[in-house]
């Protein structure tokens, strides 16, 4: 079933250039650009318990590393722009990182709301270098003789990268400091009793999920083909942030499903802005009152739910049926072995 499944995703995902029009199809890249992004902040705040809302300043550095990259050194290979890319957004990660450890809950939250603002003013500033509000413009992209100057052709790119992407998170999550970062979001102080290091564990958290996000940020930039600051702003965090938590904490597969749904929503509201932010808080508050696991724990609930038939819940499994017309046994009393005399009164027995 789950291998059908999988076969069937596989054969929608290469077909859907040839199915969907074009604009769709600049959309479903969009859709695995933010799936990327989603698993990165995942890895951060489903796995380690660290939220951040600074996703968006990661993102704008990765973008814009690879689209100086493309202007200034177009000799270089598109998968050496995009490596470049996420490993400059993984030392300022690193960077951030760092300070942040001693920070936690809301103050880490604040912290890098604080960084993504930071980025925005840095990119406004240094318009020699990122033309400031004039915005970027972002050459197409070269793999050999092939120019990516098709929306399907930067659709398979992306794609391929994504792919790539998600299998790695799913063997980081399956070794040990998969596990480990799972036993940091349970109990840190377990966690240390068990032999983690803390700031270690904590600070390759942020490492990871800024690569991830810088290696999105130049799939963005290649895909868009404009950068300007105003694309990177704090309601950009808060979509990331809302796609790990309709989706699922902890979960890859749910990063993916909330990155498709919140990506499809702003594609959907985009005539509606003044409404998007009570939209999208409705949205959250839903998801966590009548799904706290996300879509993906709601998903893997279906089979068991189907299995169970009503009334099964108030049998005990295995136990005989009462006979019709018995008398309810007296709590506490012990079961009378069949053909015994009656038991003899003694004194005391009437108090």
């Amino acid at each position: 079933m789950r291998g059908a499944a999988i076969a069937t995703g596989a054969v929608v995902v290469l077909g859907w250039p040839w199915a969907a029009p074009r604009y769709f199809v600049f959309l479903a890249s969009l859709i695995v650009v933010n799936s990327i992004v989603a698993i990165g902040l995942n890895l951060l705040s489903g796995y380690t318990n660290q939220l951040s809302f600074g996703h968006a300043g990661f993102l704008a550095i990765g973008a814009y590393t690879a689209a100086i990259l493309a202007i200034r050194a177009s000799w270089l290979p598109l998968p050496a722009t995009l490596l470049a890319a996420g490993l400059g957004t993984a030392a300022v990660g690193l960077a951030l990182g760092v300070p942040c450890l001693r920070l936690e809950g809301l103050y880490l939250a604040m912290a890098t709301l604080a960084f993504g603002f930071v980025v925005v003013e840095a990119i406004l500033n240094l318009d020699w270098l990122t033309r400031g509000n004039d915005g970027l413009h972002v050459p197409p992209g070269h793999l050999g003789p092939w120019a990516l100057a098709t929306d399907t052709a930067r659709y398979y790119l992306v794609v391929v990268v994504g792919a790539l992407l998600v299998a790695a998170a799913r063997n980081i999550t399956r070794t040990r400091t998969g596990r480990a970062l799972l036993a940091v979001r349970e109990s840190e102080i377990a966690a240390q009793a068990s032999g983690v290091h803390l700031a270690a564990y904590k600070t390759l958290a942020f490492v990871v999920s800024a690569f991830y996000t810088g290696v999105a940020g130049g799939l963005f930039a290649l895909v868009v083909g404009f950068l300007s600051p105003d694309s990177f702003d704090v309601f950009l965090s808060v979509d990331f942030v809302a796609m790990i938590i309709v989706g699922g904490l902890g979960s890859i597969f749910g990063s993916v499903v909330g990155a498709a749904v919140i990506t499809t929503l702003n594609d959907s509201l985009a005539g509606f802005q003044n409404y998007r932010p009570l939209i999208f808080g409705a949205i959250l508050i839903a998801s966590m009152l009548f799904m706290p696991g996300g879509i993906a724990s709601a998903l893997r609930r279906l089979p068991l739910l189907a299995s169970q038939t009503p009334g099964s819940a108030s049998r005990t499994p295995g136990s005989a049926p009462r006979t019709p017309g018995s008398a309810p046994r007296t709590p506490g009393s012990a079961p009378r072995t069949p053909g015994s005399a009656p038991r003899t009164p003694r004194q005391g027995d009437d108090r």
